[in-house]
């Protein structure tokens, strides 16, 4: 038998309600056949989808599948089929946080879409739990360079950032030369992209609400950033470009006046990535923006080539991704998950929240 995390149900309202976490046992994954592999699985970070799942406000929400996207461990057992099994053998890997899209640039092959690890019907896996049978072709051998914590802490996120930066926004505007703005710092994806763009010598700067955040943006290699609260601030970011200088790209994760802001910002012809709406779930096209050629493109997760594209890049340049707490616990641990729920409700972290498990005795 394993244990294992999900949410039970309790009445309440989409965006009122907050269903309870709950540790139940399964049964363990019964010997891997083909090309599955078994993977003790010694860390999990936390994603917002993990929070919206809680609340209700997430696709598909379930009360059977194990919550959890973003998974490291080590492979325990391979069945017959996988390629070079011996090698996988005792190897720790990072889980591919979702399946249906392989390569395609425009997004999942699949005719069911892009479905995503962890708490939802749509596919019935997830990283909250000891052990995680998975064909081989979801995993990748976790950079030596990272510790299980930021190996856990880097598939969503990771991915994300890699497809919104290189792919969305353009090899041109994220290499060397390039300027571009990332807003929201603090959040996974937002830090992911900073530490990408500053990899390949693109100067960033970035927007929070938090001073401190700020700060520690720029220990991170950020050129500047202004506090998006203050009256004018994108004067104020405009202010310290270097004269002649304006955004190749914007990657926003916030929605709401994003364009508006955009149409000052960007050069003519520039792109705005979106990969989330916090702030508002619509956004108004303007018309200056038109006049100015703005692109403005919409972007969600990765495909399994883009997963192995950012994992190389993480590796080659030895990234650690930005963790702002490792709980040191057992999945018996509620209330200390429970409270890394709550920093992220509160918006409180920088970075990721990861739950490194206790070493669990759960067998095949």
């Amino acid at each position: 038998m394993a244990k294992a995390i999900f949410i039970d149900r309790v009445d309440g309202k989409p965006g009122q309600v907050y269903y309870p976490l709950s540790l139940r046992t399964i049964p363990s994954p019964p010997p891997p056949q083909g090309r599955e592999v078994v993977v003790k699985l010694s860390a999990a970070a936390l994603n917002h989808r993990d929070l919206f799942l809680r609340q209700h406000l997430y696709p598909g929400v379930t009360f059977d599948v194990p919550l959890g996207t973003d998974g490291c461990g080590v492979i325990i057992a391979a069945g017959a089929d996988v390629p070079n099994r011996d090698r996988w053998m005792g190897k720790r890997v990072i889980v591919n946080p979702g399946v249906g899209w392989r390569e395609a640039p425009d997004g999942p092959e699949d005719a069911r879409g892009y479905r995503i690890l962890g708490g939802t019907k749509l596919y019935e896996k997830g990283t909250l739990q000891e052990l995680l049978s998975i064909d081989v072709d979801e995993v990748e051998e976790a950079p030596d360079h990272l510790s299980d914590a930021e190996a856990a802490a880097l598939p969503l996120t990771g991915l994300t950032g890699w497809r919104a930066l290189v792919h969305k926004a353009g090899e041109r505007n994220s290499t060397v030369g390039s300027t571009v703005l990332v807003t929201g710092i603090g959040g996974g994806v937002a830090l992911a992209v900073l530490q990408f763009a500053v990899a390949r010598g693109v100067d960033v700067y970035v927007t929070s609400s938090s001073e401190e955040k700020l700060r520690r943006a720029a220990e991170l290699g950020a050129k500047g950033g202004v506090n998006y609260r203050t009256d004018g601030w994108e004067k104020k970011l405009q202010q310290l470009l270097p004269p002649e200088r304006v955004f190749d790209a914007i990657i926003d994760g916030a929605g709401g006046d994003s364009i508006e802001k955009s149409v000052k910002l960007l050069k003519a012809g520039g792109v705005l990535v979106v990969y989330g709406m916090t702030v508002s779930p619509k956004m108004p096209f303007l018309m200056q923006a038109v006049l100015k050629n703005i692109d403005v493109r919409g972007t969600t997760m990765g495909s399994r080539r883009e997963f192995a594209e950012m994992l190389a890049f993480v590796r080659q340049h030895k990234i650690r991704p930005v963790v702002s707490r490792v709980l040191k616990s057992s999945l018996d641990d509620l209330a200390g998950l429970d409270a890394l729920f709550g920093e992220m409700k509160q918006g409180r972290q920088f970075g990721k929240l990861v739950l490194e498990f206790a070493d669990a005795e759960s067998k095949l």
